[in-house]
């Protein structure tokens, strides 16, 4: 899934997106966010408390979550607050189905810094085949959309500076008067 510019309304769901648990995606999740719980590794010691396999971190579904709307966001969206709830683990061979809605919408105050900017509060679910992985809500400020310019005329583009490929091909030099 790869985001853009959104104009959300409320109500409005998000593209699914359905994310492979590997056993690389669970271990390497668990040792990129310091967990070392055996259970998130050791097939025979998750076992042996009494699980069919080694499952996924909340700390690797925290950022799965923040990924799936960040995606859908664009990448100027800034993750705000990510508040989930784990139910059923994700083992490897699921498939964990992210699903959200957008359920409210929050423009700036005219007179706000950084005035350019919307907050979205998207409910988010993660099924696999057991039931719900994960459910919860995410908070994220958007930059502005480009139907929704206002008084500045200026295109996202324009307020970055150019086109993406403006700014490849611009020297550093060019890059920094761009920007002043």
């Amino acid at each position: 899934m790869e985001g853009g510019d959104v104009n959300p309304r409320e109500g409005e769901p998000l593209p699914p997106l359905e994310i492979p648990v590997t056993r690389t995606l669970i271990v390497s999740g668990a040792l990129a966010s310091r967990d070392f719980q055996d259970v998130h590794h050791d097939a025979e010691a998750a076992r042996e408390k009494g699980s069919p396999d080694i499952f996924m971190n909340i700390l690797t579904t925290n950022g799965l979550v923040g990924r799936y709307v960040t995606g859908w966001a664009g990448p100027h969206a800034v993750l705000r607050k990510v508040a989930i709830r784990l139910g059923v683990p994700a083992y490897p061979g699921d498939t964990l189905a992210l699903s959200g809605r957008v359920t409210a919408v929050t423009p700036p105050a005219p007179d706000a810094p950084g005035a350019e900017s919307v907050t979205v509060e998207v409910a988010v679910r993660g099924a696999g085949r057991l039931g719900n992985h994960v459910t919860g809500t995410v908070t994220v400020t958007l930059g502005m959309a480009a139907d929704q310019e206002g008084a500045s005329g200026a295109s996202p583009a324009d307020r970055r500076g150019g086109s993406p490929a403006d700014r490849k091909s611009a020297s550093p030099a060019d890059r920094k008067g761009a920007s002043s």
